[in-house]
């Protein structure tokens, strides 16, 4: 008889997970095959029904689906919504049902960290945050957790957002002054909604990581040619960015760069090319995402979730 899955909330899976554990389980992943991914989308204007997958060979198989419905705010309901259904790799039952926002928190900000830990500077004092949402919050816990003496600088296009932000955040200072505070920084991340770069290669100086987050489709760009030209460049998947996400897609198409300027993806990083080769280098990471990082978080979350019930049966 089949068992019933697991069905792991947000709070539960808060409770039983780490940084540095996550952006291991994200490493390991990357030494099995290659994933199989897929995404489908189903409209009805003005809701989106996305639905993302993913099925790793000795990993397991996952759907994620999210629901995005833009007039639910005014009903007090969030915009969006969803699950990660996990499955089994050796006979497809479903073991899991996790929820959708913890998934996501994780997998966004553990996907910078994993680079941060790879392509940063030997020493981090200051961390520079462009953007104050969500992503944001989670960003400097995960940065916060690797590099614990550095300070936050934050900055956003609307500054009372940002002071909000900050006033969650002990320590953390609000910037008004952008070209400044990336000169100042010796990690940039930027989790915007920009459309047109927010970020200027001419700030950047010798040394820093540069960690773009906020551009998912091809219209969008959080950095210029200029940046990308100075940088060493890194993605999480090539499958995923170089085509899709308009970072990359954009100056590609426009010759600006070749595809054989992206140094590295995660699947690169067991043969240790995926690293920083000198304290002088500029590194550039762009965060796309992808089915097979919700398959990796939610397989890590789901084994850290047994691994605290068999605890808590042994106590």
């Amino acid at each position: 008889m089949t068992a019933s899955p697991i069905v792991i909330g947000f709070e539960q899976g808060e409770q039983v997970l780490t940084w540095a554990g996550l952006t291991q389980a994200l490493a390991h992943g990357h030494s099995l095959p290659r994933a199989e991914i897929a995404d489908t989308f189903l409209r009805r204007d003005p809701d989106t029904l996305l639905t993302r997958s993913a099925w790793i060979d000795g990993l397991g198989i996952a759907v994620k689906a999210a629901t995005i419905f833009p007039g639910n705010p005014a009903h007090d309901r969030p915009t969006v919504n969803g699950a990660v259904t996990l499955y089994s790799d050796r006979d497809g039952t479903l073991q899991a049902i996790v929820d959708f926002h913890l998934v996501t928190k994780w997998k966004t900000a553990g996907d910078s960290l994993l680079a941060a830990t790879r392509l940063a500077p030997p020493r981090v004092q200051t961390i520079l945050v462009i953007g104050a949402g969500t992503v944001a919050h989670s960003l400097i816990a995960a940065y916060g957790s690797a590099f614990p003496g550095a300070r936050f600088l934050i900055w956003n296009r609307t500054p009372t957002r940002a002071q909000a932000l900050a006033a969650r955040q002990p320590g953390a200072t609000v910037v008004r002054d952008l070209p400044q505070a990336v000169h100042d920084a010796d990690i940039v991340t930027c989790a915007s909604m920009a459309t047109e770069p927010v970020l200027q290669g001419d700030w950047l100086r010798p040394g820093q990581h540069i960690d773009l987050i906020g551009a998912y489709r091809s219209d969008m760009r959080e950095a210029d040619d200029t940046a990308l030209t100075r940088a060493r460049l890194f993605v999480d998947s090539r499958t995923t960015t170089l085509d899709h996400i308009g970072e990359l897609r954009d100056p590609l198409l426009r010759g600006v760069i070749g595809r054989d300027a992206v140094v590295a993806d995660y699947y690169d990083l067991p043969q240790g090319l995926f690293r920083r080769n000198s304290p002088d280098d500029i590194t550039l990471f762009k965060n796309g995402g992808g089915a097979h990082l919700d398959l990796m978080t939610a397989r890590h979350i789901l084994e850290r979730w047994r691994d605290s019930q068999d605890g808590a049966q042994a106590g």
